[in-house]
């Protein structure tokens, strides 16, 4: 059995309210699985899971007081060409549990983009809904369980409609366990809506999906001269 990644019980002890030490320090980690890397920022504390050595990203100055985000560093992690994401909230709240309230639905909303980006990022993704909207389930970040949400029409948004879906998608999660959800600080109304379902924000978070060259180390020849081998 694969041992989850050492990022996952951080963001357990979060939810549980056990934070890394205020101290303006950085924890690097290894890389996440699926060529995924991360820069999460606590309150006073960052960790980072990248390939890039320890040295390296402290070299760089990044601190756990916001440095950890900042653009030119996350730049430095990606690579040249590597993608950046967004930078989100991270949310947490606890599962209900008992009967849910939300089916599973099969085929329905596969070509969604909401779906779409679910299975680009995270693991055993399964899609719930009704006439309201969809929710994703899945393993996401480090192996956490992550709820994404999305209405299927503008005309629902302010009616409580993302509330009430909210609440019946925390039927999904067994009672007392946690769930996790990574919201664009901009997105107010989303934001409120998790807000109002009792999410609790712990830190927030940017995923990369990483480009370097590879080198010994990576598990593969070193490039030859006037050849660059890169991480896809």
């Amino acid at each position: 059995m694969t041992e989850p990644h050492p990022l996952l019980a951080a963001f357990t002890d979060a939810a549980d309210g056990r934070f890394p030490p205020c101290d303006g320090g950085v924890t690097v980690l290894s890389p996440l699985p699926g060529g995924l890397e991360c820069s999460v920022a606590f309150t006073g504390h960052a960790v980072i899971a990248t390939g890039l050595a320890a040295a390296d990203v402290h070299a760089r100055a990044a601190d756990g007081f916001g440095g950890s985000l900042a653009p030119d560093f996350l730049r430095h992690l990606a690579g040249p060409g590597g993608l950046i994401g967004v930078t989100d909230v991270t949310l947490t709240a606890r599962g209900t549990g008992g009967t849910p309230r939300l089916a599973e639905l099969a085929d329905e909303g596969a070509g969604h983009p909401r779906v779409l980006y679910a299975r680009a990022l995270r693991a055993d993704v399964t899609v719930h809904g009704d006439e309201r909207g969809l929710v994703t389930l899945a393993h996401g970040l480090a192996g956490r369980r992550e709820l994404g949400i999305e209405l299927h029409a503008p005309h629902h948004a302010g009616r409580g409609h993302g509330r009430g879906l909210l609440a019946d998608a925390l039927s999904l999660v067994p009672e007392g366990e946690p769930v996790f959800a990574a919201v664009a600080p901009g997105n107010a109304r989303s934001l409120r809506a998790f807000l109002a379902c009792g999410f609790i924000p712990i830190g927030s978070e940017v995923v990369l999906r990483p480009e370097r060259p590879r080198t010994v180390a990576d598990g593969g020849p070193a490039p030859g001269p006037g050849r660059i081998r890169t991480l896809t």
